[in-house]
């Protein structure tokens, strides 16, 4: 495999789909939304740009998209707010910036990315997050920027019922879809001309969370993990199931400890490791060959793969 062959990227919005009774037109909507970003970070790595710098930019176009939970389609607390997670890591150096529970900044990736650069430190939470972002060049914008009807509408849905929802519904295979309890969360696993790869994801969490709740997207190993010696892996799906299983540094720790490929490792952690812990969802993995692992244990997971010099292909069920 040439060097531009090897360089991937792949993407999720979210564990779990839209129901098959989806409007064709809603589904074109999906994946064309989908194509745009994988195109977006195919493009970096295209020009010869680093892993890192594509997740970044594949993350940020996720979160500027109202249809998945992460940014401008993030999800509502329980009190009405909002509050956005995010985590970047880079495998070749195992430098990570994640930042939790922010309100105002538009692109939680980018602030993440500035924590990895710039600080000394791996995650800021709240009020300090949001001023180390503004202090390094994140965009700031009123909490209204975050409010969409149909996640207004969730939220009232969810206190009606006093359910705590995520994005991207989670059933078991064969059961009903239930719009509102879907998995949200979006991320992107990439691998370079160099062999260098990179994980980001981001989330506005849970709708109708408590305040203060965080999840595995922006916590190193469990939601974002990446290592050139093994996989970059993106998680999406019940945050705490995830959290308790480490899933995304599992990934890479079968693959290290136990010889396993990365496909293998990565079944094992969604089919046998997550379920152990009640676990529903998916992950995206690839690793510095550029093989690419996309498994889910929900109906479905919101998903694509873009090659250098290749069409960009999307799947939402299996």
């Amino acid at each position: 495999m040439s060097h531009a062959q090897r360089a991937v990227i792949a993407i999720h919005g979210g564990a779990g789909t839209i129901s098959r009774d989806t409007s064709p037109e809603e589904l074109k909507a999906y994946h064309e939304a989908l194509a745009d970003v994988l195109r977006a970070g195919q493009a970096v790595l295209a020009a010869g740009g680093s892993a890192l710098d594509a997740v970044t930019v594949a993350v940020q176009h996720l979160e500027d998209c109202p249809r998945f939970n992460a940014g401008r389609g993030a999800v509502f607390t329980h009190e009405g707010t909002h509050e956005l997670d995010a985590a970047i890591m880079n495998g070749t150096t195992l430098d990570a910036g994640a930042i939790a529970c922010v309100h105002r900044v538009r692109n939680p990736i980018l602030a993440a990315r500035s924590v990895l650069e710039r600080s000394p430190h791996v995650l800021l939470v709240g009020e300090g997050a949001e001023a180390f972002a503004a202090a390094n060049g994140a965009e700031l914008v009123d909490p209204e920027y975050f409010f969409t009807e149909a996640r207004y509408a969730q939220l009232q849905r969810a206190l009606a019922s006093a359910a705590v929802s995520l994005d991207h519904d989670m059933p078991l295979k064969k059961e009903p879809i239930d719009p509102d309890t879907k998995f949200g969360t979006v991320g992107a696993v990439a691998c370079d001309m160099h062999g260098h790869v990179a994980a980001a994801t981001s989330t506005g969490g849970m709708t109708n969370k408590a305040i203060g709740r965080v999840g595995d997207s922006p916590l190193i190993g469990a939601g974002c993990y990446a290592n050139d010696a093994t996989a970059a892996v993106s998680a999406t799906g019940t945050g705490e199931a995830f959290i308790r299983a480490v899933a995304c540094y599992e990934v890479g720790a079968l693959m290290a400890y136990a010889g396993l490929s990365l496909a293998d490792a990565a079944e094992r952690v969604i089919r046998e490791r997550l379920p152990r812990v009640d676990g529903r969802g998916g992950l995206i993995a690839v690793d510095a060959q550029g093989n690419v692992a996309l498994p889910f244990n929900t109906e479905g997971m919101y998903r694509g793969v873009a090659r250098v010099g290749e069409t960009p292909v999307t799947a939402i069920h299996e």
